[in-house]
């Protein structure tokens, strides 16, 4: 009996971390609503260089318990939310993508769980099979591979979204010591 349950220490002892570190980032994340940041696009491919001519704000607008709503304004495209939700089971990410007129987009819902690699300033989300389903159905199958993080670093004044896949890196950065006016409006509300 004493071998089995000190095999089993070591699955209790990640489990908690896993939720400490989800806790801690939450925490984090928590502390920045209500707020809206001007961001800058800091990767380097080329495909993103529309994005870099545009002035980027995200506001940290809606707040629950299990649920942090931040809409992304990329010029005058207040299209994007990213969608960040809490339960027993973990964290999760995922994206609405909405047109002017409040309809959804095609490519709208995607995202995936908090992968156990994560930590308290940095969760990463891989693509999960609902969103691996809609890429494949939506004839984007590259995109099955990836993999998006937030990044929460009170202390370096930082909140960082990513996507990663092969061949392709984007990286947006927002200064968190620096608030700014929210944006009008996301389509849709």
């Amino acid at each position: 009996m004493f071998l089995r349950i000190t095999a089993l220490a070591p699955l209790v002892l990640l489990s908690s971390c896993a939720s400490g570190a989800e806790d801690e980032f939450w925490d984090r994340l928590s502390l920045l609503c209500g707020k809206a940041f001007e961001g800058e696009i800091v990767s380097t491919d080329a495909v993103d260089d529309d994005w870099r001519a545009q002035r980027v704000v995200m506001h940290v607008r809606d707040c629950s318990e299990s649920e942090i709503r931040i809409p992304l304004a990329v010029g005058e495209d207040r299209s994007r939310t990213w969608v960040l939700s809490r339960n027993a089971g973990g964290l999760a990410l995922h994206h609405v993508h909405l047109h002017e007129d409040g309809t959804e987009d095609p490519v709208t819902g995607y995202g995936g769980a908090a992968s156990e690699n994560s930590s308290g300033s940095r969760q990463t989300f891989p693509a999960d099979d609902a969103t691996k389903a809609l890429f494949d159905r939506e004839g984007i199958p590259v995109s099955k591979a990836n993999t998006w993080a937030i990044e929460v670093r009170p202390t370096h004044s930082l909140f960082a979204y990513e996507l990663e896949r092969p061949e392709r890196f984007f990286r947006v950065e927002f200064d968190t010591s620096a608030p700014v006016d929210p944006p009008p409006p996301h389509w849709g509300e």
